[in-house]
């Protein structure tokens, strides 16, 4: 083979492996998850398994704000649809509705920062309790964002106030999470809020599971998702099987910020079904508390088994990016949400585009 030959083949060897180190297996342009994340041995708890992920790098998301620290400080509101008109800058852009809708919210960042929302977050008021339907960033002193929202308290339609609070003590479990994430489907999303409440009011005293109550009150005096999860009993079956697994991975996460602690891997009754990883060790500690309760809620209401998967089945779920379809949503220099649906999977990735970012915020895995 000639010397000509041999450089060529020599250069196209090399562009390949380029490639593959930049965009890592399946994700594109989405990120490098194959490359870069690694699972560890896991922490159990009945029929929850949680493997830690760590990354090679983290990101500085110092300048991030998260809803409930924005809620908490009252510097971002959410309001039904119909009530934001006072918070208009600008003449010309956003018009409200006449009315609040169901799968509809307003958001208004009035922070000097960005704010992350979540999928999975759950805001209690207005006319009905809602979870954010979508992962997204929203810039710093904000014009009203129309948020997607589902509904997750489908027996009230009366406000009770004006504005959203944070449901700040859990995230909506996985099964709710992935109806309003992949499937965009309000009935699903009732459904699997039915059917958690269902499942709670089973395993409760006739007291806790009685009629008759309110908001943290016997889960039959509610539909709402955030009342049957605040009720008494309900919150000391999640805590059970939360705080012992919420204090060895903080421990962990403390232990291991040198090898940069970012995200977990989830599987219930021996089967991977989640994975959260974020962009920073500290954007993972600020959300944990609410994550790890929302894995323990879906524990609980899947049965018990306790079979064990092993840390060659969570890496092989984090590594696989392998998807048929992608399609992506961006606000151009805020951020693009990235959807990726492998053949028994559905993934999303948020990247910030804000200046000096341009790294994945967060990416959300689940098992079809």
């Amino acid at each position: 083979m000639s010397g000509k030959r041999l450089l060529t083949l020599g250069l196209m060897i090399t562009l390949a492996t380029l490639i593959v180190l930049s965009f890592g297996p399946g994700r594109g342009k989405a990120g490098q998850v194959g490359s870069t994340y690694k699972v560890l041995a896991p922490i159990s708890r009945g029929n929850l398994t949680i493997f830690p992920v760590v990354a090679d790098r983290t990101h500085d998301t110092r300048e991030f704000l998260t809803l409930d620290e924005g809620v908490r400080s009252g510097e971002v509101v959410v309001s039904e649809a119909g009530s934001v008109r006072p918070l208009i800058r600008r003449r010309q852009g956003y018009i409200p509705s006449d009315g609040a809708e169901v799968n509809r919210l307003v958001l208004v960042n009035n922070s000097d920062r960005p704010l992350i929302l979540l999928a999975g977050e759950i805001v209690t008021g207005g006319k009905q309790d809602r979870v954010v339907g979508k992962d997204r960033i929203v810039p710093p002193k904000s014009d009203p964002i129309d948020l997607a929202v589902f509904c997750v308290e489908p027996g009230r339609w009366v406000a009770t106030q004006s504005d959203f609070g944070s449901f700040h003590s859990q995230m909506a479990q996985p099964s709710v999470r992935r109806s309003a994430m992949a499937d965009q489907n309000q009935q699903k999303v009732w459904a699997e809020v039915g059917a958690a409440r269902e499942s709670m009011a089973a395993g409760a005293s006739p007291a806790a599971a009685g009629g008759g109550g309110s908001f943290g009150g016997p889960i039959g005096g509610t539909s709402s998702y955030a009342g049957v999860m605040a009720n008494e009993e309900v919150k000391r079956r999640v805590d059970a099987v939360a705080v012992p697994i919420e204090q060895s991975y903080l421990g962990l996460m403390r232990e291991l910020r040198e090898r940069n602690a970012v995200g977990v891997v989830v599987a219930v009754n021996g089967r991977m079904i989640w994975a959260d990883i974020f962009a920073s060790t500290a954007l993972l500690e600020k959300y944990w508390p609410k994550l790890i309760r929302s894995y323990a809620a879906e524990a609980l209401t899947q049965g018990r088994n306790p079979e064990r998967p092993d840390m060659k089945d969570a890496q092989a779920f984090l590594e696989d990016f392998g998807a048929r379809h992608e399609t992506e949503e961006s606000e151009p220099g805020v951020f693009r949400r990235t959807e990726l649906m492998g053949s028994d999977f559905t993934a999303f990735a948020l990247t910030s585009l804000l200046p000096g970012t341009g790294f994945d915020v967060h990416i959300a895995k689940m098992a079809d």
